[in-house]
């Protein structure tokens, strides 16, 4: 049996949350461009939730950007799709399935244009989103007069246009614009490159005008691990539970957070905060970054050269190591909750940091240490970094863990070969690819003396933007974590630091 609308009914699994046929009949108020398993899991997610406890009562229009590919998969399924939610929530694992009728139909801006600009021209439609990658923000000179216009900003512009002429300046028109793409000050950059393809379409002054009073261009951040389809093996035990074929289904972490940066203005076109908690609208959401760059990247980014070095491969793996789970632990909470560089309460970041325990442990999603490790010097520049500083800054000591940690990037990031543009790091005979755009550069250090290579690297104030030599003990300590790493392996060298603090409790 295939999942649509007209096999619901016969659908008999237990526990599982079906959607009731007047969900079918609201009106559409979203229009979504991208049709990626993020949206699907994490913002349409939210929007079935709250049309099932009766508070937004809007249904989602998905724009693809092209016909590649179809839309054939939601058309045959009446864009019914299930959301499998897995993992760990309060120490305690969670199971819940749910077929979401948030999506009413899915078009295609090649082939559907002129109704995805009725849909934008309809009073009801409050919010359009997008999430069309990093790449999708980029300036395109180009006339949207086009049917479509290529990127994604000269589409939403036409999209707005269209808008402005069918409704006018009448409340009706308001409208936000939500950017979920995972770059800093996503909806502001967006709304910056539509205001100047606005002007590069010579659009008149009171459009302008217009866009600056009815539509609010709104930074947003989405967290949640939705890995999409799952493999053979767990779809067909999926497919058997449930007693359907579904070829949308995605699998999801319990956790989720879409934070948008708004006013009440902002919050009522929303109409989402009641349905979860998951969903925020603040006017600052800057410390929702901080505690998910501090806390969950930047632990990871520390934790990662530990772990491979140590064997482990997944992160799953590495919290069911006591070791390496009391480092994530201690590692977050006597380090990093002190000194994240913005003003959160220790009560609200410690809350974060247990949230992060349970998705670090989540037995559903294999996360690989050596794919957190692309980029190494770049996280540790950007996600530790500061962290380090502001722990000197308020404490005027080491910093063992973060040192400790630091110590395996510095091991991890030794090469030991090099094969054309390609650099591979060597450890207890093991060989691995280091993906980094400073290899090269650990490459050179490497080739000179291995009594230099931990205090060459610290001071190079070029790479950190800083000298971390003159960090009182840091030079000292992480020098002697490298050593020891190197003499008695990750392991024993791990236990030792945990035994050096408890002497010094």
């Amino acid at each position: 049996m295939n999942l649509s609308k007209d096999t619901l009914n016969d659908i008999k699994a237990v526990g599982l949350i079906l959607p009731k046929e007047e969900l079918f009949n609201l009106p559409e108020k979203v229009l979504q461009f991208g049709t990626g398993v993020l949206l699907r899991g994490l913002p349409d997610y939210f929007i079935d939730k709250a049309n099932r406890n009766g508070l937004f009562n809007g249904r989602v229009v998905v724009v693809k950007s092209t016909s590649k590919g179809g839309t054939k998969e939601f058309d045959a399924q009446n864009s019914l799709y299930t959301i499998c939610v897995r993992g760990i929530e309060n120490g305690q694992p969670v199971e819940e399935n749910i077929i979401s009728s948030a999506i009413s139909r899915v078009l295609t801006a090649d082939q559907d244009w002129d109704a995805i600009l009725e849909i934008a021209s309809a009073p009801e439609l409050n919010i359009i989103v997008s999430n069309t990658t990093e790449v999708g923000i980029q300036l395109v000179k180009e006339s949207i007069a086009q049917k479509p216009p290529v990127s994604f900003p000269a589409k939403l512009l036409a999209v707005l246009y269209a808008r402005y002429k069918a409704l006018g300046s009448t409340a009706a028109a308001d409208l936000a614009v939500i950017a979920t793409e995972l770059i800093s000050d996503n909806g502001k950059k967006l709304e910056a490159i539509v205001f100047e393809l606005a002007a590069f379409n010579e659009l008149e002054e009171a459009f302008k005008t217009w866009l600056s009073t009815h539509i609010r261009f709104c930074n947003s951040l989405v967290d949640r691990i939705v890995p999409g389809k799952p493999d053979a093996a767990a779809l067909a035990k999926l497919e058997a539970a449930l007693g359907y074929t579904d070829e949308l289904i995605i699998m999801a972490e319990p956790y989720r957070l879409w934070a948008i940066e708004g006013d009440e203005k902002v919050s009522a076109l929303l109409g989402l905060e009641g349905a979860d908690q998951g969903v925020i609208v603040r006017p600052d959401i800057e410390i929702f970054k901080e505690l998910k760059v501090r806390l969950l990247n930047g632990s990871h980014t520390l934790t990662s050269g530990i772990a491979y070095l140590s064997g482990i491969d997944t992160v799953t793996k590495a919290m069911n190591n006591e070791a390496t789970r009391n480092y994530v632990k201690e590692l977050m909470m006597q380090e990093i909750v002190g000194a994240i560089p913005y003003d959160v309460a220790e009560a609200e970041a410690v809350a974060f940091a247990n949230t992060v325990i349970d998705r670090f442990a989540n037995p559903n999603i294999e996360h690989l240490w050596i794919n957190i490790t692309f980029q190494y010097t770049m996280k540790m520049k950007i996600r530790v970094l500061p962290v380090l500083l502001n722990y000197y800054k308020i404490n005027n000591k080491v910093p063992s863990h973060i040192a400790f940690g630091f110590a395996a990037f510095l091991l991890f990031m030794k090469v030991a070969r090099k094969e054309g543009n390609q650099y591979f790091g060597s450890y207890e005979g093991k060989e691995y690819l280091i993906t980094d755009d400073e290899a090269s550069y650990f490459y050179e250090v490497a080739q000179q003396s291995e009594a230099d290579y931990v205090d060459l690297l610290l001071a190079n104030a070029a790479l950190w933007g800083t000298d971390l030599s003159v960090l009182d003990g840091f030079n000292r300590t992480v020098k002697e974590n490298y050593n020891n790493i190197l003499k008695n392996g990750v392991a024993n060298a791990l236990a030792s630091i945990d035994q050096s603090l408890q002497v010094s409790k």
